[in-house]
């Protein structure tokens, strides 16, 4: 069967409630004005069949809507963000690489210092800050005891973060012991949230979202420093002074 004989099969509903006859030997284009294949003519036939059981008026006979091959084309539509606010800097992690210059002869050995997290963590980020706040300034094998007897979800995913990081120093930064390391910054950070639609009743709807964090901890070789004297009023009355006396008052004298 040619493409003529599709052709004369065609009865369309005119705006006016009748029925057009096509003209015998005119073949269905597309709004470029090319000719169609067979496979195209039966595929423009399913979708116009469509539209007219639902009331649809006014579609020419022998012009094919290009929307219709949307769904056929190369690449898929998508509704996909690909933005650069989407982008992971990796700041942290680019701090491993970092190269000092050679020391002098009789200076202490410098510590070997080990960068390490874990993003897009599917938690709270209030959460996780207190479990990180926790452990920082602890021995590295001291923070494992304490995330071991911990029933927190975070404090799972921070022992592993831990033991990674363990591994890297041995491994990657020439750490001889595994338990000669410390805890020496360890924080929380906002992850890339998710937006879903909540639906109400009555047609309204709420936006929600999916929560994520990150986590970043930095281990340094050698024993914990002391913890640190808790100041008194007075040291903290002193600092918020020399605090607003080294203010800068732009358009002043």
């Amino acid at each position: 069967m040619d493409n003529s004989s599709v052709s004369q099969r065609i009865h369309v509903r005119a705006p006016g409630g009748g029925t057009t006859q096509p003209q015998r030997g005119v073949q269905p284009t597309s709004e470029t004005g090319t000719r169609l294949s067979l496979d195209d003519c039966a595929l423009w036939m399913q979708n116009l069949r469509g539209k007219l059981a639902l009331g649809f008026r006014g579609v020419h006979p022998f012009v094919f809507p290009a929307r219709l091959f949307s769904s056929h084309s190369v690449l898929p539509q998508s509704h996909i963000h690909t933005s650069a606010s989407l982008e992971i800097s990796r700041k942290w992690e680019k701090k491993n690489k970092i190269v000092y210059p050679p020391q002098l002869p009789g200076e202490p050995r410098r510590p070997a210092e080990i960068y390490h997290c874990r993003r897009q963590i599917k938690y709270s980020k209030d959460k996780m800050w207190y479990l990180a706040k926790l452990i920082q300034g602890m021995s590295i094998d001291q923070a494992l005891a304490q995330l071991e007897f911990s029933d927190k979800k975070g404090a799972q995913i921070i022992k592993e973060v831990l033991l990674e990081a363990q591994d890297m120093a041995v491994r990657d930064h020439n750490v001889e012991f595994r338990s000669n390391l410390y805890i020496a910054q360890s924080t929380s950070g906002r992850g890339q949230y998710l937006k879903r639609i909540r639906y109400h009743g009555r047609g309204r709807f709420g936006i929600m979202e999916k929560v994520f964090c990150h986590y970043f901890v930095k281990l340094v070789e050698g024993p914990p420093p002391p913890p640190e004297a808790p100041k008194t009023a007075v040291a903290h009355a002193k600092e918020y002074i020399q605090e607003l006396r080294n203010r800068t008052i732009i358009h002043t004298l």
